[in-house]
């Protein structure tokens, strides 16, 4: 089921001006970006920088960073460079992702000398990208949900967070009062109310831009500002995943086709799990119960938040979904939403929305 066209534009932008000039917020990054990024610089001339983009599954993970007696995205990573080349490394996220969160592509960078097993100490020329996506690849194999899904090489002075331009983050939520999916667990935000898509791209409106997103900021931030630009919060309804076509949809893709090799005969009832067909998660309007065929679970509806910005506040992400969710309920208003944004004090806001729905999804650079 889609949204109605009206209320789901592809992007929503800012068209006040803004109070707050980005020019200092824009300067306090770049001063402390060159800072760190300086200390962190290879002063091996003999070592290959190497960016990897990785993808997880968040669930099984106590976050990116290194931590003692904890598994980690780091952590893991570390384990399976020192398999490879023999000794340890250093690895370095573009993004660092809580405990439960996930990434499409989270970005990393490594300095790797490659030193002859025949003759030690000789030095031999770096490994091609692709070899080492796939000797990694090979070793994270027995992980489960983690893998590689590209690499590059690039200059010794290249940081994967210092030099990212931009990070986007989705946030998936599913709302009904059905039991939340097994293909679904620890994937998506269960919300049993249902949500007011154009409610919560209203208040989407009041939040992009230029702001103090104290409001929006956890405890434990290490920022120096609360002052952040949020180019792009958008929220559209999507299908429910596992996706699966419905009989109406195979019909029109067999009737479309040049070339059909085969034909299908039509059951008297088929409902697929998860589909979008307009008789799925029907309810006979006498007694309140379900039509559905025995076995046929009742799809949810499944929205998707994007978020997209240079960088982000500790947990802000997660905050403004939560404030999102409540304007999708009707707990809050526009009104209540900008109120929260000019408050700049987290007891202001919702509660945060729960880790296993957020994504990492990109992380932008320039790269030559």
């Amino acid at each position: 089921m889609k949204g109605n066209p009206e209320h789901s534009p592809s992007t929503i932008t800012e068209s006040r001006p803004s109070k707050i000039p980005k020019t200092q917020d824009h300067r306090d990054h770049d001063q402390e970006d060159k800072q760190l990024q300086e200390s962190s610089m290879s002063k091996n001339p003999r070592t290959q920088r190497y960016l990897l983009a990785i993808e997880y599954i968040g669930t099984r993970f106590s976050g990116s960073q290194q931590q003692p007696n904890c598994r980690t995205v780091v952590g893991v990573l570390e384990e399976v460079f020192q398999k490879f080349i023999g000794k340890p490394v250093s690895i370095f996220c573009s993004s660092r992702t809580d405990a439960g969160v996930h990434a499409l592509s989270n970005v990393c960078h490594v300095d790797v000398e490659r030193i002859s097993k025949r003759k030690p100490g000789e030095v031999l020329p770096p490994h091609e990208p692709s070899v080492v996506r796939r000797a990694v690849n090979h070793f994270l194999q027995k992980e489960g949900d983690i893998s590689v899904i590209d690499v590059r090489c690039v200059p010794n002075d290249f940081h994967a967070r210092f030099k990212a331009q931009e990070r986007t983050y989705f946030y998936r939520l599913v709302s009904g009062p059905e039991p939340l999916s097994t293909f679904e667990k620890e994937r998506a935000w269960h919300v049993q109310e249902n949500l007011d898509l154009y409610a919560m791209q209203e208040a989407c409106k009041v939040l992009i831009g230029h702001h103090d997103f104290s409001s929006f900021r956890a405890s434990g931030c290490q920022a120096n500002s609360p002052i952040r630009t949020l180019d792009e919060l958008h929220v559209c309804e999507v299908p429910a995943t596992p996706y699966f076509p419905s009989i109406t949809e195979r019909e029109q893709s067999n009737s479309s086709s040049k070339d059909s090799h085969f034909c299908s005969v039509k059951p008297e009832v088929e409902l697929p799990i998860n589909s979008s067909s307009s008789t799925d998660g029907a309810v006979d309007s006498n007694d309140g119960k379900s039509n559905l065929e025995f076995g046929v679970r009742r799809r949810h509806r499944c929205y998707v938040v994007t978020a997209r910005a240079r960088s982000f506040l500790y947990h802000q992400v997660r905050l403004l979904v939560g404030v999102l969710k409540c304007a999708g309920t009707g707990e809050l208003t526009t009104s209540d939403v900008e109120r929260i944004l000019n408050a700049k004090t987290i007891t202001a806001a919702s509660p945060m929305a729960p880790a296993c729905g957020l994504y990492l999804g990109r992380v932008k650079y320039d790269l030559p």
